[in-house]
């Protein structure tokens, strides 16, 4: 087994990317939430659009470190422990949906089947074997031709708008109405089927970063080449988004290519800072974060549905101390944000003491 250097970078861009995801899922109130902390309503790009992709290419990132350990060894036990590691991810987010269907007395008829670690889930174990079964250069092919081939699928059977879009008639055939998330007022899935496939491309730009960051004999010269990678990915994106828009949603190809983008960047300046100028000690605090990042997520899921299951004088848990404790502190916006920003110090206190205790959560 090979050993490589361990880059603090990737657990720091890892964890401000769960701070985030946690900061912008628990507003005191979604009636009182500064723009950059929603999502875009449909075609466009905010800063919480940016945190799944962050995500996941991440997740592709660390790919190349845990295969190039073992050579990129193709056993019969590496994909069987793909597999698992797919499904126990996949059921964690069923299971959270259930918890949420059943506390709040939902019909099960109605239970959502997708989601967002359902969407990890998915995108972890496809990319898996997609990076061990082929080359570099076979790769990139596969993702222009996955991100061209998504563009034409969803141009030509009912275009981008929410009501017609492609993505959502594979869903409402395949999973059924009654089973897609309805926050948009109608039957249709952010995390559907159609358009993981598209969010694996996401996946794979991490990857390709990994490749960059593991092969480089010169740090500092390959940073410049990962800014100068993610400014024309950017470049491509925007280009593109003038045909085909930026839509998170329905994770529109220049999406993938502007969040892939801003990730390379992002991740290379924290590779500057931390690893080559060895900073950390500003940052350790969101390295607490990337510790547990998968507990810390599906945990904070449920403690969010318990929080709004729980009454306090006729009102839940969740609005009680919004309204009790937050609004008369800071008002209602502020109050809103001072609510989800004390969700993420509550949550980095007790991934601070599993750190202490080197408590840590493999799947």
């Amino acid at each position: 087994m090979k050993t490589s250097k361990r880059y603090h970078a990737l657990d720091v861009f890892r964890g401000m990317t769960i701070a985030l995801m946690i900061l912008v899922n628990t507003p005191g109130s979604w009636a009182y939430v500064y723009s950059p902390f929603r999502h875009a309503q449909w075609h466009g790009l905010t800063l919480t659009d940016l945190v799944f992709p962050f995500f996941l290419f991440i997740v592709g990132t660390a790919l190349m470190f845990s295969f190039s350990k073992y050579n990129f060894c193709r056993t019969k036990e590496v994909y069987q422990k793909i597999a698992k590691r797919t499904a126990i991810i996949f059921l964690i987010g069923l299971l959270g949906h259930l918890y949420g269907t059943l506390v709040h007395g939902k019909a099960f008829e109605n239970f959502r089947i997708m989601g967002v670690l359902q969407r990890i889930a998915l995108c972890y174990g496809i990319a898996a074997v997609l990076v061990l079964r082929f080359k570099i250069q076979h790769l990139w092919i596969i993702l222009i031709a996955v991100l061209i081939g998504y563009w034409q699928l969803l141009l030509w059977n009912g275009g981008y708008s929410l009501e017609t879009n492609f993505a959502r008639t594979v869903d409402i055939a395949i999973l059924g109405a009654s089973h897609l998330y309805k926050g948009t007022g109608i039957p249709f899935d952010p995390e559907g089927l159609l358009s993981t496939i598209p969010s694996i491309m996401t996946v794979l730009l991490g990857f390709f970063a990994g490749v960059m960051i593991h092969s480089a004999t010169d740090q500092v010269d390959n940073v410049k080449k990962m800014l100068i990678m993610g400014a024309l990915l950017i470049l491509a994106g925007w280009a593109w988004s003038f045909v085909f828009p930026i839509n998170k949603q329905l994770w529109t190809s220049p999406y993938v290519l502007v969040t892939g983008g801003i990730a390379f960047m992002t991740l290379a300046v924290l590779i500057w800072v931390i690893d080559i100028n060895t900073m950390k000690k500003p940052f350790h605090a969101f390295e607490i974060f990337g510790t547990n990042s998968l507990f810390v997520y599906a945990a904070s899921g449920v403690w969010t549905n318990t929080m709004l299951w729980l009454q306090v004088d006729n009102r839940s848990l969740y609005s009680f101390m919004y309204t009790d404790w937050f609004v008369p502190l800071a008002g209602n916006m502020n109050g809103s944000l001072l609510f989800a920003l004390a969700n993420v110090a509550v949550w980095w206190v007790i991934l601070y003491l599993m750190y202490r205790k080197k408590i840590f959560i493999k799947i």
